[in-house]
């Protein structure tokens, strides 16, 4: 599109996009363990209805996923969040106020 004209992304699409972008800033790790630090970002940082619909679109077929965030959305949903895979996720599970990676 040109002239200042901007693409909306419905929210479906966005969830599926920012999967694939988690994934493929951890896909160097390999699949199994990229496929298990996306399932403990999203469950870690991810709203529950954001969680809720990811699960959906992907059970209802061809989301869109790349194979290790399809891998982390299955893995969420059958074996619930893995223990922390990073240092991020680790800070974001202590008991405190803010529960962020950023800053």
């Amino acid at each position: 599109m040109s002239g200042g004209d901007s693409v909306m992304m419905s929210n479906q699409a966005r969830l599926v996009y920012m999967a694939n972008q988690i994934a493929r800033n951890l896909e160097g790790t390999g699949h199994d363990d990229a496929a298990k630090a996306v399932a403990d970002h999203i469950a870690s940082f991810w709203d529950p209805r954001m969680r809720a619909q990811i699960s959906a679109l992907q059970e209802a077929g061809d989301a869109g996923l790349s194979p290790a965030a399809d891998a982390a959305i299955t893995l969420l949903r059958e074996r619930g969040a893995p223990p922390p895979q990073s240092r991020a996720t680790l800070f974001n599970s202590v008991d405190e106020a803010g529960h962020s990676d950023a800053g």
